[in-house]
């Protein structure tokens, strides 16, 4: 909704300042890409590249939301250049960031003590691929995208998606600058600007504001299984050189979770005596006093983990929430004017624990869909990329998608993590995708939290200040910022329902979900011996976690001004 008539809405019965309804200047452009991703650049160089090829005058502009481009962007990260060579065949010549690849894989169950080796499947080996930083990686991908004549715009949220009369996308509107926390202009106001398109492609990345909207408008996920999620929390840690192993690739499953929560750990060594550490639990977690920031920090902890980190420094932190549902769960990718791409629309490998290459390949068949569509549509309406979603469906990742479709909701049996393991050891090693059954998920991640009066709450110990850390301490090493007095970018829509509902029934389960620490429940001033909840959106990471796992659907995240949020590095 265009910020005047939200005002409108929310103060009709006082005057509007006028500039809130100014006229918006409008640029025109053939296709506009929303989020500079692996996924939202691929995209805009494929893009490029067809056109520069026919010597077309072809505009392509790119937005992003931030400052500058990858300090939004965190991954494991494990690459599989599959459609880099693609896409880029010279990257080496160009100088990408792979400079580690991986020598070494392995892969453990943990108990609190003990490190049990596990046989690797075919599908988790790591031979040719790299470890990288998939912020520079990011970085880098822009280089190349200004190379070939793409415009892109760090720093502009996209925060409206523009409609014609026919209820085709038009493209879409970025924020309102300069509003106070009463959407009401201060000295330094801007009006946000348009882009409209003949065709805009969504690269928002896992559970993207704007199509969440899109979702609902063109009814995208109807007929499909819901999307299942995960919160994947990460540091970046400079070990001392004798403790660093160039290329060693670990994955742990089992503790600090219990058998009944899907999850667990990586570390990746990478060039430099860098270490990228981190641990993914999925959100259709039961028990509301689990808290998935500390449940990382007591990971640290397992002496396999410890002892590589004792000595070494902390360079940064971030968390993001990904998309674990698969083959089952991918929307329907087209509508009236644009498509989904990328995270966005959730291409994620998860029990190969890749999704970049999936991503850019989904990028880079939508431009080729949307190259030739504009620059062969002759007619007046709105252009729908169908031949993109066939293109998918005949690609290599659908393909790739389609044979690990089971493995994911084989977790979702009364044996837990032991019978995902088993079968999905079966299924990998020896069935590979071949079966006649497709698993389904069964519910969306909110409905999966019990009352906390059914839950044994848990205890976490305190942070050593050494290898663990408070959380405030970890949002410190974010880069987190975000301009005060602006509208908060967490919509509560109900503001009973967090202490009525969430915090008397299930625990106040916000306050532990977040990865930065941005809900709290405190003591109500008017109220003597009442809580409400506070939000502290200074604090948020933009990992959209809070969208997905409020057990009352009743918290909205949404751009905050542009170049606003995290900024990470070497994530």
């Amino acid at each position: 909704m265009d910020v005047a008539n939200q005002i409108l809405n929310e103060f009709t019965n006082q005057e509007v300042d006028p500039r809130l309804t100014a006229e918006r200047f409008v640029d025109y452009t053939d296709v506009v890409i929303v989020g500079a991703g692996p996924a939202g650049l691929s995209a805009a160089i494929r893009l490029k590249q067809l056109a520069n090829a026919e010597k077309k005058d072809f505009r392509v502009v790119v937005i992003e939301k931030a400052s500058e481009l990858g300090a939004h962007t965190l991954s494991g990260a494990v690459l599989e250049p599959r459609t880099l060579n693609e896409l880029l065949p010279d990257w080496k010549e160009r100088g990408a960031p792979l400079n580690q690849p991986v020598l070494k894989d392995d892969m453990r169950f943990f108990t609190d003590k003990l490190s049990i080796p596990l046989p690797l499947p075919p599908l988790m080996k790591n031979k040719g691929n790299y470890i990288i930083s998939l912020n520079n990686f990011v970085k880098w991908l822009g280089e190349q995208a200004d190379e070939v004549g793409v415009e892109v715009y760090p720093g502009f949220s996209a925060s409206e998606v523009l409609y014609n009369e026919d209820g085709s996308v038009r493209g879409i509107a970025t924020n309102d600058m300069g509003l106070d926390k009463d959407f009401k202009p201060k000295e330094n106001f801007e009006r946000g600007m348009e882009f409209q398109a003949k065709v805009t492609l969504f690269a928002e990345g896992c559970h993207g504001s704007l199509t969440k909207t899109l979702m609902s408008k063109f009814k995208l996920r109807e007929g499909k299984q819901p999307q299942t999620y995960a919160i994947g929390i990460k540091e970046v840690w400079e070990v001392d050189p004798a403790k660093h192993i160039p290329g060693y690739c670990l994955h742990a499953a089992g503790w600090p979770l219990d058998y009944k929560t899907y999850g667990g750990g990586f570390m990746y060594h990478m060039e430099n005596n860098i270490v990228q550490l981190g641990f993914v639990i999925a959100l259709d977690y039961e028990n509301p006093y689990l808290y998935p920031y500390k449940e990382f920090q007591r990971y640290k902890t397992h002496p396999s983990i410890r002892k590589y980190l004792e000595g070494g420094k902390i360079r940064s932190y971030g968390a993001r929430a990904l998309n674990e549902g698969g083959y089952q769960s991918i929307p329907k990718l087209v509508f009236p004017g644009g498509a989904l791409i990328g995270c966005t629309a959730g291409f994620l490998n998860l029990p190969k624990i890749k999704g970049t290459h999936t991503a850019m390949k989904s990028g880079m068949l939508a431009a080729e869909a949307a190259y030739d569509a504009v620059t062969s549509n002759s007619s007046s309406g709105p252009i729908t990329l169908t031949a993109y979603e066939e293109s998918i469906k005949n690609s290599w990742v659908y393909n790739e998608l389609y044979k690990v479709r089971n493995i994911r909701p084989s977790m979702n049996t009364p044996f837990g993590v032991y019978g995902f393991i088993l079968y999905s050891g079966i299924e990998m090693l020896f069935l590979k995708g071949r079966t006649p059954w497709t698993f389904k998920h069964h519910r969306q991640d909110h409905a999966a939290l019990k009352p906390a009066n059914e839950c044994k709450p848990i205890e976490y110990p305190k942070p050593d200040g050494v290898i663990t850390f408070d959380l405030l301490e970890s949002v410190s090493r974010s880069g987190t910022n975000h301009t005060e007095n602006q509208p908060v970018h967490l919509r509560v829509r109900d503001k009973k329902i967090p202490v009525e509902r969430n915090l008397k029934i299930f625990g106040g389960p916000e306050q532990r979900f977040c990865p930065a620490g941005v809900y709290e429940f405190v003591d109500d001033e008017n109220n003597p011996n009442e809580k409400r909840l506070q939000i502290n959106s200074q604090n948020c990471v933009h990992c959209k976690t809070c969208d997905i796992k409020d057990v009352s659907q009743n918290i909205d995240w949404v751009t905050p001004e542009g170049g606003n949020g995290p900024k990470y590095e070497m994530t």
